[in-house]
């Protein structure tokens, strides 16, 4: 059963894991295609080169043919001849010239002076093929190997016919594939090192690849980690908000019966705290919830051609009681002649007009916040500009990254998840729009949304 169950959970890797099947393939495949490869290619040229050299041996046997076609009738010339051939022809191990005599051939002149006289049966050649090739009238070439030697050579045949084209002798010539042989063998072992080398290499390629593949299964197990958070995220979200709405209902009904219920001022502040924290906890959850539709795909938006103008309006005299607690100047200002219609979803556009003027004014002690509205172009663009801590260029760089929030000694009591700019972000991008931002430390930030123009 555990060899069963560890078969199984290898097969299943695999499933998953193409990759790694795929790249043991390549291993196995390309080093093997090319071995085959040079193998084929190699047999190929081997049979080209003897080929070639089977042609060059008839070759020489015919022009021999041709120098001793008006000599034939005497020995001592044809021995002439071999001698001044041997000469200029290295390649030529044995050159004999026999007589047929009876049945037999006798030798009558030969590189080797001190076998003439010899008949075919003491000479280290076949008499049988000597008298096909003679009755034949036709050239015979064949690869023949040495006795305790790997190095071929070629043995040529050939009745040597008078310029009347009458067969007058047989020649029997050893044409030495030394010097072919030597090049041949050089050219296949620089090829077949080449080859080796560009297996070592691809192997090599292959296993320092391998490590992609390591983080293509870390890739799936953090997206299946990753599926497993959204679902978890969406599922205690959807549970917590029951108990939070609860929370919040329950509070605003103490706060309005105070009177009847006699409440002291004691406990109207605890009410209000744990109303305020409830409120809280339900923007949380809002904003895990919108984390969590936004990496499914599920976020929806519902696009009409809106006046963004009194939405902006609206927004900010929700923020007009914090502004006055912490005696900021609140302002918002349509430059004249804007066009004020935007194709949006206006429940959205109001969330990230909250995201970014909440941003501002928890982030400025003390000064100003002021939204500036205009077209142009096609487009209509807000721009939310505040006196506050700013950030530097690298904090800038992060600002709409997931959970991220600027750590320092002027944020250390400002409450935040880090979801806000980064949720205010893709619901901006799913309207068509944009949204940027520009900052000075200790000077303050200016936030600008763009949108398009209904039409």
């Amino acid at each position: 059963m555990i060899m069963a169950g560890k078969t199984h959970s290898k097969i299943k890797f695999l499933q998953d894991n193409k990759q790694v099947v795929y790249s043991l393939i390549l291993m196995i495949v390309i080093p093997g295609a090319l071995i085959f490869n040079t193998w084929l290619l190699s047999g190929y040229f081997r049979n080209t080169v003897d080929q070639s050299i089977h042609d060059k041996a008839i070759a020489i046997g015919l022009s021999i043919n041709t120098s001793l076609a008006d000599k034939l009738d005497s020995p001592e010339a044809v021995q002439s001849f071999i001698d001044n051939w041997q000469k200029y022809s290295e390649e030529t191990k044995m050159l004999d010239v026999m007589y047929l005599e009876k049945d037999s051939f006798k030798l009558v002149a030969s590189i080797d002076k001190e076998r003439v006289g010899e008949i075919d049966s003491d000479l280290p050649i076949d008499p049988a093929a000597c008298m096909i090739s003679w009755k034949n009238g036709r050239p015979l070439a064949q690869k023949v190997f040495s006795q305790g030697s790997n190095n071929p050579y070629w043995l040529v045949l050939m009745p040597l016919t008078d310029l009347q084209g009458e067969k007058k002798a047989l020649l029997a010539m050893e044409f030495s594939t030394d010097f072919v042989s030597f090049n041949l063998m050089g050219a296949l072992v620089k090829s077949y090192l080449i080859l080796m080398l560009t297996v070592v290499l691809i192997i090599l390629l292959l296993y320092v690849n391998s490590h992609l593949f390591e983080y293509s299964i870390l890739y799936n197990k953090i997206k299946e980690i990753d599926a497993m958070k959204d679902d978890f995220i969406s599922i205690a979200s959807h549970e917590l908000r029951t108990p939070v709405v609860a929370i919040k209902g329950f509070a605003s009904m103490i706060i309005e019966e105070s009177q009847s219920l006699a409440l002291n001022e004691k406990m109207r502040e605890y009410v209000g705290i744990i109303s305020a924290s409830a409120d809280r906890l339900a923007m949380l959850i809002e904003d895990l919830l919108n984390v969590s539709r936004i990496d499914q795909g599920r976020f929806k938006m519902d696009l009409k051609e809106i006046d963004a103008w009194p939405v902006i309006e609206e927004t900010l005299k929700e923020f007009t009681p914090q502004a006055n607690e912490k005696k900021l100047a609140l302002s918002c200002v349509l430059e004249p002649g804007s066009k004020t219609i935007v194709l949006i979803d206006r429940d959205r556009f109001k969330q990230s007009l909250i995201n970014v003027i909440g941003n501002a004014v928890k982030y400025t002690p003390s000064g100003s916040v002021e939204v500036r509205a205009r077209s142009k172009g096609k487009s209509f663009t807000v721009t939310v500009k505040d006196t506050g801590i700013g950030m530097t260029a690298k904090e800038r760089e992060h600002l709409f990254d997931k959970f991220y929030r600027i750590k320092k000694k002027e944020t250390e009591d400002i409450i935040g998840t880090g979801l806000g700019l980064w949720i205010t972000r893709q619901m901006i991008g799913l309207m068509k729009g944009s949204i940027s931002v520009d900052s000075i430390e200790r000077v303050g930030s200016q936030v600008t949304i763009e949108l398009p123009l209904a039409g």
